[in-house]
């Protein structure tokens, strides 16, 4: 299928700004460039609660809810290569999520890398997720019923945690909401050549967000959920991917992947759609409406 005229559109604009890409900018000026996003990020309804919360160890959680009584939770992971983003650049698009499921949701400022590399943002999403469940009545959410969500790098982590819980035992799962998830750094995938530059998130971007997250690590076989020892047992997923996506095919493959290890998996590809259609559903209407559509499965999956 063609690009959405939306998403043409944005590629166009792209192309004719030529802006500096996250590599050339650093690590410091790309943080800043990325917190100016929040216009096409779209309409951020009121909500009854909105919430900073700051964990002993100092992470800093945000929970929305439209409800005064105990809704399920979800654990919500933003993306950003786990170099970019904070609880305001995904402020919005949480804020919808929990309007629309009827459940709370629970957004956690991980540290991000270089400065926190791998393990450390699964290390600090698995230890907030652990927070809310064991302060679940301080909190007013219904931790029982419990799923876990992110975009991109998000779906990175919101994977890894529920691998993590499954093998840990610590809390259960009931569903992993995997948004066009980065799963293992194979940069030859047909969507990574077909893609590579001048659709949005480049081959080069991941290379790089890939380096920073790993900083000089070998240890990208434990950081790919794909190459968990099983996938059996793990949480029914939903999984959402996009056409013209460097990220595609991982995440095509990684539904494929849990599918045959016995899971549930609700999968969807969206053509003629970009990565971060989701996020950035302020100049994409499918985005906003597949967002509504997340939300209702979640809503329905836990209440």
């Amino acid at each position: 299928m063609p690009l959405h005229p939306q998403a043409q559109a944005f590629v166009d604009t792209l192309a004719e700004e030529d802006r500096p890409s996250w590599e050339e900018l650093g690590v410091e000026k790309a943080r800043e460039v990325f917190l100016t996003f929040e216009e096409m990020c779209g309409d951020a309804p009121e909500l009854a609660r909105v919430e900073d919360h700051t964990l002993p160890c100092g992470l800093r959680l945000r929970l929305y809810s439209n409800h005064a009584t105990a809704v399920p939770v979800t654990m919500f992971f933003h993306g950003g290569g786990w170099v970019l983003g904070n609880l305001d650049t995904h402020d919005a698009f949480c804020r919808r999520l929990a309007d629309a499921s009827g459940c709370a949701v629970v957004a956690v400022d991980y540290g991000l890398s270089p400065e926190n590399a791998f393990p450390g943002p699964i290390d600090d999403c698995y230890r907030a997720t652990e927070y809310v469940v064991q302060n679940a009545a301080r909190l007013n959410v219904d931790a029982s019923r419990l799923a876990v969500a992110g975009d991109s790098a998000g779906g990175h982590l919101a994977a890894s945690v529920a691998i993590r819980s499954r093998d840990q035992g610590d809390f259960p799962i009931a569903l992993q909401v995997l948004l066009y998830p980065v799963i293992e750094p194979n940069f030859e995938t047909p969507s990574y050549r077909d893609f590579a530059d001048g659709f949005g998130l480049t081959r080069e971007n991941m290379r790089w967000f890939w380096s920073q997250f790993l900083d000089g690590q070998a240890g990208a076989s434990e950081a790919a959920p794909s190459q968990a020892a099983s996938h059996e047992h793990l949480p029914p997923a939903l999984v959402i991917t996009a056409e013209y996506d460097v990220l595609r095919d991982e995440g095509n493959r990684y539904a494929q992947l849990l599918q045959r290890s016995g899971v549930e998996v609700q999968h969807q590809q969206h053509d003629g759609m970009l990565h971060a259609f989701l996020h950035f559903a302020g100049i994409f209407d499918t985005g906003m409406e597949v967002g509504q559509q997340v939300a209702a499965e979640i809503g329905r999956r836990l209440r």
